[in-house]
């Protein structure tokens, strides 16, 4: 299939170098996205393939094309999905704990996306190993994610992402009691200096906010909501863990893996509540999830305590 021209700009100031300037651009793509499509080949600038590092300058036209649409090599398996809601452009499933988003090394089936593409047709946005996926939630954390059925839903989804008017709130329970009955955790986030497969809080890291309110204490241990303003890799678990309040069962970020004999496979963080655009029609869309039942065990158990 043909490569088709998505966004043509003409550079009207010097600026720097070309992945920088596109990534501060009001573009519906991430950075990472368009560093691969220059790598490319795909992003031109004056009718030619150029570096990352190219310095544009005053004059210069930039055009961005789409990759050719290749068949994916994953496999559709049949597993069980949980929709929530679909229409001709997208989905919301809600994912449950233990299951991967997207094939990667060591997880190369039984992923969010091969049930995806057994269930519906996918975007072809995100390249091959990525159809579909606006955004992406840890394996180990469960809840509410969109999926675009469609190349312009993805875009309009992204975009909305990006522009940080997608509502995306959290459940967690933390360790730890909190004076404060909500707060804001402003530092930003990079990869950690020694252990390249953990983010931290770093001074060059990139901007990362997380709002919270406390929902119940317990007696040593607090459930929050969270509402993400940026969506950096595990951002809540590294956030709360900063300040002292690791997710409970987080066994990258935190130690617990039990509570009350209760053996945990993972972090209790759930994606609840997911408030979008649909892109055609303008309408906006609310979808909320209850709580995995080993959550709400966990939950209760507390609250019994609390009460003994």
């Amino acid at each position: 299939m043909a490569e088709t021209t998505l966004v043509t700009m003409t550079i009207d100031q010097e600026q720097g170098r070309l992945d920088a300037v596109l990534g501060q651009a009001k573009l519906p793509y991430s950075r990472s996205t368009l560093a691969n499509w220059i790598k490319e080949g795909l992003v031109l600038v004056n009718d030619q393939a150029v570096k990352r590092s190219y310095m544009v300058k005053k004059g210069d036209i930039v055009s961005i094309n789409s990759p050719a649409v290749k068949e994916t090599a994953l496999e559709a398996e049949n597993i069980p999905l949980d929709v929530v809601y679909e229409d001709d452009d997208l989905l919301v499933v809600n994912k449950p704990q233990g299951m991967v988003v997207h094939p990667a090394p060591g997880h190369s089936g039984g992923t969010l996306v091969n049930a995806l593409l057994y269930h519906a047709p996918l975007s072809t946005i995100n390249g091959e190993f990525r159809p579909g996926i606006v955004h992406r939630i840890d394996r180990d954390t469960s809840g509410l994610l969109m999926v675009a059925k469609n190349d312009q839903a993805h875009h309009a989804l992204a975009a909305e992402l990006k522009a940080h008017k997608t509502q995306r709130i959290y459940y967690a329970l933390v360790k730890g009691n909190f004076e404060e009955n909500e707060g804001t955790i402003d530092a930003p986030i990079g990869r950690h200096p020694k252990d390249r497969k953990k983010q931290a809080v770093a001074e060059d890291g990139r901007e990362a906010v997380t709002h919270f309110k406390v929902v119940e204490r317990f007696a040593g241990y607090t459930l929050l909501e969270l509402a993400l303003e940026t969506g950096r890799t595990h951002q809540i678990r590294v956030h709360l863990a900063y300040i002292g309040h690791p997710v409970v069962g987080d066994s990258v970020y935190g130690h617990q893996d039990k509570i009350f004999n209760i053996k945990l496979p993972g972090q209790l963080l759930h994606a609840k509540t997911l408030v979008l655009t649909q892109p055609k029609t303008q309408e906006e869309l609310r979808f909320d999830s209850a709580l995995p039942p080993l959550f709400e065990q966990v939950l209760q158990e507390l609250r019994e305590n609390q009460g003994s």
